[in-house]
């Protein structure tokens, strides 16, 4: 990836980066990525071997993160009090970062889209398909949760990842990235340091903004349940999640198959909280299968 292939659109007052591989007449699948997480997050081998199979595909840094806009003059959100429930320092929802989802769709001009969301990017996949169905062709949720109470917690062991002090310089970010995988990653697969060296290093170049983050966060935090939302969804939907992710729990998986009708599941044993390499073959084979059934 290289910036010159980066274009902008604006979209409302959020100026949004994105990138796109294959041809523009096949079927289009929009990639949405998640927390602290840039666009990059969807590997660019990822994005290529998706267009392969016959899809014009697309990916973009959501507000607050990569090259897309960073809302600075909201500042940093009090996490703690949020937690607590004093919600006066959130800057925005997760509603919000759909709503710039589907700003995007129209400034493509792409009426309905197979959408495909990792984590956050899960959650506000659902939410785009709540708020616009019309304009959701498939919906591929990834390592996400419905936000009811009691499902999708992290555990224990990735509360500290959450909190734990932004780095303060590229080196710091490279090693807390490698810290952070060693906890949430999956230990089921190869743990390939070198690559997530190759991705933090190229994401702090990109932007480096822990405020940014930490008001993603804060979104997560005051989202609604959606469960009864999905329950009304008319949407051919594939939920994938692993059995060993330990910052949503897999029940947060399981919860958003029961929701949505029709859903189809796959729960990939020794999967932690990321897209092992040695998965993309069946990840990739199971969503352009969707697609194909989609229509």
């Amino acid at each position: 990836m290289t910036d010159e292939a980066i274009q902008r659109v604006q979209v409302g007052d959020i100026e949004i980066a994105y990138e796109t591989f294959g041809r523009r007449e096949d079927p289009p699948v929009l990639l949405v990525m998640g927390l602290a997480t840039q666009m990059i997050g969807w590997p660019d081998e990822f994005c290529r071997q998706l267009a392969d199979r016959g899809h014009f595909v697309v990916r973009f840094d959501n507000r607050d993160i990569g090259l897309s806009t960073h809302l600075d003059a909201a500042g940093a959100p009090d996490v703690l009090a949020i937690m607590g429930g004093d919600v006066s320092s959130v800057a925005y929802g997760l509603p919000d970062l759909a709503t710039d989802t589907v700003g995007l769709l129209d400034a493509l001009g792409l009426d309905r889209v197979h959408l495909v969301g990792a984590s956050m990017g899960g959650m506000v996949a659902q939410l785009v398909a709540v708020q616009a169905p019309e304009r959701v062709r498939s919906l591929t949720s990834i390592m996400s949760t419905t936000g009811a109470p009691g499902v999708g917690a992290p555990a224990d062991v990735a509360v500290p990842v959450l909190l734990a002090p932004a780095a303060t310089d590229r080196e710091g970010a490279i090693q807390r990235v490698i810290d952070t995988y060693r906890v949430i990653g999956s230990p089921g697969f190869e743990f390939d340091e070198a690559a997530l060296r190759d991705r933090a290093g190229l994401s702090f170049d990109r932007a480096h903004d822990p405020a940014g983050v930490a008001r993603q966060l804060a979104a997560i935090l005051t989202t609604h349940d959606r469960t009864p939302d999905l329950a009304q969804l008319d949407v051919p939907t594939l939920v994938i999640h692993g059995s060993q992710d330990t910052l949503v729990d897999v029940s947060g998986g399981r919860a958003t198959a029961a929701a949505i009708p029709g859903a189809e599941l796959l729960v990939v044993d020794g999967m932690g909280h990321d897209l092992p390499r040695e998965m993309w073959p069946e990840i990739l084979d199971r969503i352009s299968a969707l697609i194909a059934r989609a229509g």
